[in-house]
């Protein structure tokens, strides 16, 4: 039967006579070891950990002193047993905890450090299913439990940099811890293990293939506390997944302020987007404002893939968001500054470059050493009122796709190169989505529209406004391709788009009345081709 935790309430302080450390990540270990051992509490430990505080010349039990057994197994088996796990989870001022702990020769634990078994960073690393499974710590997450469990007699250190704080309480209050300090720990010693299980049954679910497991947990260490959320009222954090793909959450800051829950937000989206581009064949720039790319262009350098992109909106590039495909360079830089930007993302930038950005103190330059790869599987998770929706990567790359040619009319060689580039970034544009493009750049965008009628219409009126700011007659959607990123439900969507001059258009095709649009289209002269592939994006 479990004793009622008001039966006896947890002291206020405990003193720390004995701290047992078994770690895989060693940081520090042997230099907050020996402030212990000044402080004047036992050292017990096991394995690797023991021999490193040996090495050190530092006092120290090995674990089995409290086992009364070797570690056998190669080390899987060491830590579980009743010696051990007696002395985490024996409550001190029970008379029958005292009395089996006497009676079995238990000694009690007051401190426990451990860190894991390095299973998220194995897997990470490409290694094969046995490496993985051996990377599954057992004995560690169980003493983690125990010891957190007991947080009203121990004290319980998972994370390295709890270091100095824990020996601050200790020197402070004469080898002594602190409830608050107890229970905070605790805590995250359990977001810890829950961490750790959750790689683990996520890993499993991949390798089995399982799209849909009958539970799915989601995880995530903290990056930072942000300001605020969307908006100042609500309040939000940044958190990794501890998932390789490059990418705001694994990018370096060089400079610039503290990234905000929205330059986040939108940074994510840029960069993603100008993954969709190969860095070997050409340069490319995309700017995105609230998510939605407001320019994207390719280019023979950085610096003409910029202009481009901005010349298809300027007003609505002012405080957005640039990613680039290349290293940001000296050329790209100097033009990029003379705009007001929130963020630049690329792989890398050189050392000239990085001067330049540098003059913008508030400039955020964020480097992430390579490009999302756009085919590649993933998992994204959305939250709603009571639940999660999850799905699968938008992995779907329109270079792979086995474009049908629906009309009369075939495409020519430009228009099937800008059909394809228009359809590679309305992937990336809230839906309904609509994208005109002209010789590798985005002409008009329209984005977010309850309908796709809507869309090309803002998307034309944006391209006028574009080319008055540019001083040219034309509208810049004259000649264009236009791309959809699903199917047109009537044929009035597809008329606007050729009233604002488009001859070809590519869309997945696929509505009850494409005979309708075909028609339409076939009427008008200009080409069409269907992707059978859709992109929503809400």
């Amino acid at each position: 039967m479990a004793v009622s935790a008001s039966t006896f309430p947890a002291p206020d302080t405990v003193s720390v006579g004995r701290a047992l450390l078994s770690v895989s990540d060693k940081t520090g270990i042997v230099d907050f070891a020996r402030a212990l051992v000044e402080l004047g509490i036992e050292l017990v430990s096991t394995g690797g950990t023991r021999q490193a505080l040996e090495t050190a010349g530092l006092p120290v039990k090995d674990v089995s002193d409290l086992t009364g057994f070797p570690e056998i197994m190669g080390g899987r088996v060491k830590t579980l047993h009743p010696g051990v796990h007696g002395g985490l989870l024996g409550i001190r001022q029970d008379p029958e905890h005292a009395r089996a702990m006497d009676e079995h020769g238990i000694a009690g634990i007051d401190l426990l450090v451990v860190n894991l078994y390095p299973f998220e960073a194995t897997v990470a690393g490409g290694a094969d299913y046995a490496t993985a499974v051996e990377n599954i710590d057992i004995g560690g997450p169980a003493m983690i439990r125990a010891a957190a469990k007991n947080h009203a007699y121990l004290t319980t250190i998972t994370d390295p940099a709890d270091y100095p704080r824990v020996l601050e309480a200790l020197r402070a209050d004469g080898g002594k811890t602190g409830f608050a300090l107890r229970r905070a720990l605790a805590a995250k010693a359990f977001a810890r293990t829950a961490a750790y299980d959750a790689a683990i049954s996520g890993w499993f679910a991949e390798t089995l293939g399982e799209s849909a497991p009958d539970r799915i947990s989601v995880a995530g260490a903290l990056s930072q506390t942000l300001r605020y959320g969307e908006n100042p009222h609500q309040s939000a954090a940044f958190y990794r997944t501890g998932a390789s793909r490059p990418g705001v959450a694994t990018a370096r800051q060089l400079q610039g302020k503290e990234l905000s829950y929205n330059n986040i937000n939108d940074t994510d989206a840029a960069f993603e987007l100008v993954g969709e581009f190969d860095p070997a064949r050409t340069a490319a720039v995309a700017i995105i404002k609230h998510a939605n790319p407001c320019g994207v262009a390719e280019g023979a350098s950085l610096a003409e893939a910029y202009a481009r992109a901005l010349a298809c909106d300027p007003v609505s590039a002012f405080g957005g968001i640039v990613a680039l495909n290349r290293t940001l360079d000296a050329a790209a830089a100097e033009e990029i500054v003379k705009n007001f930007t929130e963020v630049i993302i690329a792989p890398d930038a050189d050392e000239a470059a990085i001067a330049l950005v540098a003059g913008k103190k508030n400039l955020r330059l964020l480097l992430t050493g390579g490009l999302p790869d756009p085919r590649a599987p993933g998992r994204l998770v959305k939250s709603v009122a009571g639940g999660l929706l999850v799905q699968s990567r938008d992995a779907g790359v329109v270079d792979d796709l086995d474009l049908k040619v629906a009309t009369r009319r075939a495409p020519s060689e430009r228009e099937l190169a800008d059909l394809r580039f228009a359809f590679r970034v309305a992937k990336h544009v809230k839906s309904n989505a609509i994208v005109y493009a002209k010789d590798g750049a985005t002409v008009g965008i329209g984005a977010g529209q309850m309908s796709r009628v809507d869309s090309a219409r803002i998307a034309a009126l944006k391209a006028g406004e574009a080319a008055k700011a540019a001083g040219r007659a034309e509208p810049l959607t004259k000649g264009s391709a236009v791309a959809s990123d699903a199917f047109f439900p009537f044929a009035d969507g597809l008329l606007s788009a050729v009233e604002a001059g488009a001859t070809a258009v590519i869309q997945p095709g696929g509505s009850m009345r494409d005979d309708e649009v075909i028609k339409a289209a076939d009427e008008a002269g200009i080409a069409m081709v269907f992707t059978g592939m859709r992109h929503f994006r809400h």
